[in-house]
């Protein structure tokens, strides 16, 4: 993959256009969804129908070419094609224009294919009882501005705080952690990043830079694709407030969610089929979701 084919490299350069131009052109909204053409919706790795109908469930699928460059040698095998996810959107109501109004505000999230619950809202005044809350949307909205918001005007002596929160997918896995990715521009002009671990399940530590060192575990049967939900918790809900603030650094802020691994599309195949998998074929994944930014202007 190249450098500026991911999200998080356009709204770091967002912001460096920001500063030239004086408007962020790259200040957009994340959703997940399919680029297959197959015209079928089915995400999910259990049910994975392929990007085209060639790579429809067949025994041969996982072994076979995708795609094949004669010039360059480039080769991407049928096991190498993944899966695909969900928009989710943060609606007043179920309908068309309130869903739209509600993209238009950038209030949605991805996921790679789990119907997880996310929350994310930023503000100056939120305070570590606020994870306490059983309506987190009630005071998140009270408080601070949802996913997709901006925040401004930044009161003397403070820095942001955000209230996270993930809700697994019903039938899903449980959740490994939350994160916080942030992105800012530096007193030299350069851009820069970095990722916060805020909420982890299993009574495991975050240290002090911010990380948590232990991994989740891992539960997956690959013989027989499948996987127990006895790590990882089904909700997951935190505080945190930005240890690094500079009120005059432009910045972003988005959440990450993390489940627990479980079987990749090739797990189920190779059960389903009866199949050797090629040497280094990934059979397991962590599902996860991303929620729209939250941009900081001084």
């Amino acid at each position: 993959m190249l450098e500026f084919e991911y999200a998080r490299a356009a709204y770091k350069n967002g912001l460096t256009l920001e500063a030239k131009l004086g408007v962020n052109p790259y200040k957009f909204g994340l959703i997940g969804s399919s680029d297959a053409h197959t015209g079928l919706a089915a995400m999910e790795e259990e049910n994975f129908f392929g990007k085209t109908a060639p790579q429809e469930p067949i025994p041969e699928r996982m072994t076979k070419t995708f795609f094949h460059h004669p010039k360059t040698g480039v080769t991407v095998t049928d096991w190498e094609v993944s899966a695909s996810g969900y928009a989710a959107v943060w609606a007043l109501e179920n309908t068309r224009e309130a869903i739209f109004d509600a993209m238009q505000r950038r209030e949605t999230y991805a996921t790679t294919g789990p119907r997880m619950a996310v929350r994310f809202f930023g503000g100056w005044e939120f305070e570590p009882a606020d994870a306490n809350n059983r309506m987190p949307a009630a005071i998140g909205y009270a408080k601070g501005v949802p996913m997709g918001g901006d925040l401004s005007n930044a009161p003397k002596n403070s820095s942001p705080t955000f209230l996270a929160a993930a809700l697994k997918d019903p039938i899903g896995a449980n959740l490994d952690r939350i994160q916080i990715i942030k992105g800012w521009v530096d007193k030299d002009g350069k851009t820069q990043e970095r990722i916060y671990d805020v909420a982890v399940s299993g009574g495991r530590k975050i240290e002090s830079d911010g990380r948590c060192k232990t991994p989740v575990g891992n539960t997956v049967d690959v013989e027989n694709a499948t996987w127990t939900n006895t790590i990882g918790a089904p909700e997951l809900i935190a505080v945190w407030k930005d240890p690094e603030f500079n009120p005059a650094s432009r910045a972003f802020y988005y959440v990450r969610v993390l489940e627990i691994p479980t079987p990749r599309w090739t797990a189920y195949d190779a059960r389903r089929f009866g199949i050797k998998p090629l040497p280094g074929t990934t059979m397991t994944l962590q599902e996860r979701a991303y929620a729209s930014p939250i941009w900081y202007t001084p």
